[in-house]
């Protein structure tokens, strides 16, 4: 099983959970984080004074799947998280060693 990351911009969450759902990804964990890299940040305007925004916000979705879909699910993140400008996101990939669902207690696959 892996364990998928992936940083993306906000605007492009319904995107990327529609086409995850599409190819049967039931599940999903997102998280509203804030970070920066090659975009780094802006400055803003406030009431007549200049703010530096060094964090900008991203959504940080985590799935878990099996690993005979990983690629799949990756294409299809890449494809629908896509701008085209700097600051798209990151995918990271993850080896998950167990799962335990805690209200039935099945574990690995049956857990997914």
């Amino acid at each position: 099983m892996k364990k998928i990351e992936a940083i993306i911009k906000p605007f492009k969450l319904d995107d990327v959970r529609e086409a995850l759902s599409e190819i049967g990804v039931t599940g999903m964990t997102s998280t509203e984080v804030k970070g920066f890299g090659r975009q780094k940040g802006h400055t803003e305007l406030y009431r007549g004074a200049e703010y530096v925004i060094d964090f900008l916000p991203k959504v940080k979705l985590e799935i878990v799947v099996q690993e005979e879909i990983m690629e799949r699910c990756i294409e299809v993140i890449t494809n629908a998280a896509r701008t085209g400008k700097i600051g798209d996101g990151k995918i990271f990939v993850t080896s998950i060693e167990k799962i335990i669902r805690i209200r039935t207690g099945e574990e690995d696959q049956d857990a997914i």
